[in-house]
């Protein structure tokens, strides 16, 4: 295998925010018929990335740095060396940048990979890790266990067979992938459940859908709590208490990272000034629109975009 001082690491930002959608969702362009991907990634704190969940499973293995991950409200401390796994269903985001540099070796797949059409008993205890990752679930496996290291060597090695395209390629990368499985199974042992935990956070964000796709449609206007709760059918103060307990953020500190998200994008584009971009993104007040810019992105929006080419220059090996 290549050594790791010589792949090429991509910058993590400008590969995964321009696939976060409106409901915070993740999609990854994964081949239909044979959905995982490895890939190498460079964190940066100049254009985090916002909040997401996603369908699929991940598994981070800190190559250098120092981070915090944001998973539901809780801060997890991540050090070199050590693993980070998600089942996907609890919103997150590297949320701090402790030491540089910040690389990441990622593995992402969907379920339905181990889990098939007929699934089985043993189909779901491989899974086992992921589908029962409720609050207060250790989301990090400490490089001390020695199961980091193991498991970035059969990533690797699921690097190097993809894209697979016969059907050894495919029974390879599968088998590396159950040797994963296996030992994050065993050391989460003592966290043994079915999937209810995920299968009720998925029902969560499913109830929250409609009001997704009014936001993904009526962003630019105000948008009143009111307005949102009677989307999914509820009284206000059951869907500010439903909300903040799906998203782990009020529908308010939610909708105005989502504008701010738009208007990156405008900005980087360069071509419209930074009171229209305000109005196209919903907020009537400029200041108000530069004041939580700032809150959010952590520099005003003129300083964004002066620097936003720079920054926005996938990072090289």
């Amino acid at each position: 295998m290549q050594p790791l001082s010589r792949i090429h690491w991509e910058d993590a930002y400008s590969i995964i925010a321009p696939q976060i959608t409106a409901e915070m969702a993740h999609i990854w362009p994964f081949f239909a018929d044979f959905p995982i991907d490895v890939r190498f990634l460079r964190f940066g704190p100049k254009r985090d990335i916002r909040l997401n969940w996603h369908e699929y499973f991940e598994i981070l293995y800190l190559q250098s740095g120092e981070v915090a991950y944001e998973v539901q409200g809780r801060h997890l401390p991540l050090k070199q060396g050590d693993l980070f796994i998600v089942g996907g269903t609890q919103l997150h985001r590297m949320s701090a940048y402790r030491k540089w540099p910040v690389k990441g070796v990622v593995l992402y797949f969907l379920p339905d990979l181990i889990r098939g059409a007929h699934q089985t008993g043993e189909d779901l205890e491989y899974l086992m890790p992921f589908l029962v990752q409720s609050d207060g679930f250790p989301h990090v496996v400490s490089a001390d266990t020695g199961i980091p290291g193991q498991i970035l060597q059969l990533m690797r090695r699921i690097a190097a067979e993809l894209p697979a395209q016969s059907h050894r390629g495919r029974l390879t990368v599968k088998t590396y992938l159950k040797m994963i499985l296996v030992l994050l199974v065993n050391h989460y042992a003592a966290f043994r459940g079915s999937e209810e935990a995920y299968l009720r956070k998925q029902r969560d964000l499913d109830r929250l859908a409609p009001l997704f796709e009014f936001i993904e449609s009526h962003f630019s206007q105000p948008i009143a709590v009111e307005q949102a709760a009677m989307q999914v059918g509820m009284s206000k103060s059951n869907f500010m208490r439903f909300f903040k307990q799906v998203t782990g953020e009020p529908f308010v500190a939610y909708l105005n990272r989502f504008r701010i998200a738009k208007a990156e994008a405008l900005l980087s584009a360069g071509d419209k000034s930074i009171a229209q971009v305000s109005q196209e993104v919903g907020f009537c007040d400029q200041s108000y629109f530069g004041m939580v810019f700032r809150s959010v992105m952590g520099v005003p929006p003129r300083e964004y975009r002066s620097r936003g080419a720079a920054v926005a220059t996938p990072l090289s090996r």
